[in-house]
């Protein structure tokens, strides 16, 4: 008999009740160090303060409207961001999934008002943008679009990394390429700065958009408010979730005002994208993440916990091979089955999440204090030798 909560996905055996900072206390009262942070969502933790302020105050005044009005908190957060990046405009969505699907519109709309319609949209092998159906036809793999046919027409799927291929798939009929600066789900596999700025170069020269994908890897987890400033380029379009929200639903496409040229009233719409609940958090996570003395000790944080895993490897050469990406957006590269490391990290109450290519991800909050990092090593060593055993 199928359960009451359709079963998509393969849960592990543990409810939780209550968090604070980087713990988390399961239904027997056991606690657990989270590496996952609902999957880089919690960027501040659990229960932080300063967002359950922002939260009850907020929600004691005014939670929606819908978008048929203006909404004050909406227009903050959208002046901070734009003040923050390269962007000129923000459209506000509850997930990465629905950014995926604006920033693909964006483009394509882009072109057809421009009088020179192009809908192929270049992607990369290992991606992940979401899982509706334009999404998951941007990312491509079996895994994802198997028994959803048709899929979108108009992606071409090419391997990660491959310079040459690029070079050769991108040309007059080219409306835009979409790229994750470093890939969560498809292992934190991160592209080198030199790439990022010869793909800058490549959609400039064929009039092609860039489109980054930051729903994971942005709002300061590398260590700069998006990943993308480390190799010092600029996207035309930004999809962002995630740890915008600190754990409120919360995404948002960012654009330069050519990119979203085409994008005009009745082209889109949201009933809960930016509503005055969700931008108030935001604006409080943006306020507390974009703080120079925060990043500095983002990357410092992440500079110790790397640290750390680069012993785990030399001590476990059997379970761990290799330590990868940036900031605290980290992953290990497993010798053992990455599930079986994530079932052993259980055991000792410790939460990671698996990732392709045989890696787990570590993407702890980014206030993690530094005791919790030491704490995690520990039973990261721990569940290694239990593994080796």
């Amino acid at each position: 008999m199928i359960s009451a909560v359709l079963p998509t996905y393969n849960r592990a055996p543990i409810a939780f009740v209550k968090g604070e900072g980087s713990w988390l206390t399961a239904e027997d009262g056991s606690r657990y160090l989270d590496l996952g942070a609902g999957i880089a969502v919690n960027a501040l933790g659990h229960a932080h303060p300063a967002l359950v302020q922002t939260l009850t105050e907020q929600a004691q005044k005014l939670w929606h409207v819908s978008n048929v009005y203006r909404i004050p908190e909406q227009e903050k957060l959208a002046e901070a961001l734009v003040d923050k990046t390269f962007a000129d405009t923000v459209f506000f969505t509850n997930s990465g999934t629905e950014a995926a699907e604006l920033a693909i519109k964006m483009a394509r709309k882009y072109h057809h008002d421009k009088g020179t319609p192009r809908a192929e949209i270049i992607a990369f092998e290992g991606a992940f943008h979401g899982r509706s159906t334009g999404a998951i036809a941007a990312a491509g793999s079996e895994k994802m679009v198997k028994g959803f046919g048709p899929l979108m027409p108009g992606f071409t799927h090419l391997p990660f990394g491959d310079h040459e291929a690029l070079k050769a798939a991108v040309g007059p009929q080219t409306c835009a390429v979409i790229i994750e600066p470093i890939q969560g789900e498809g292992g934190i596999r991160t592209l080198p700065d030199a790439c990022l700025k010869g793909l800058r170069d490549l959609c400039d020269q064929h009039g092609a958009l860039l489109i980054f994908d930051e729903v994971q890897c942005g709002v300061s987890r590398t260590g700069r408010l998006f990943a993308h400033e480390w190799a010092g380029v600029t996207p035309d379009i930004m999809m962002v979730a995630k740890g915008i929200g600190g754990g409120f639903p919360l995404g948002a496409v960012l654009a330069t005002e050519n990119a979203a040229s085409g994008m005009v009233a009745g082209s889109h719409g949201s009933t809960y994208g930016g509503n005055p609940l969700g931008c108030a958090i935001g604006s409080k996570v943006l306020e507390i993440v974009s703080d120079d003395a925060f990043l500095a000790e983002v990357n410092r944080k992440g500079g110790l916990f790397a640290q750390g895993l680069e012993s785990l490897v030399a001590r476990h050469p059997k379970v761990y091979e290799a330590v990868r990406g940036q900031g605290l957006m980290l992953g290990l590269k497993c010798k053992a089955t990455n599930t079986d490391v994530v079932k052993a990290n259980y055991d000792q109450h410790l939460l990671t999440v698996a990732a392709a290519d045989n890696v787990i991800r570590l993407l702890p909050a980014l206030n993690i204090p530094d005791a919790d990092i030491t704490e995690a090593l520990a039973r990261l060593d721990r569940a290694a030798s239990a593994l080796e055993a």
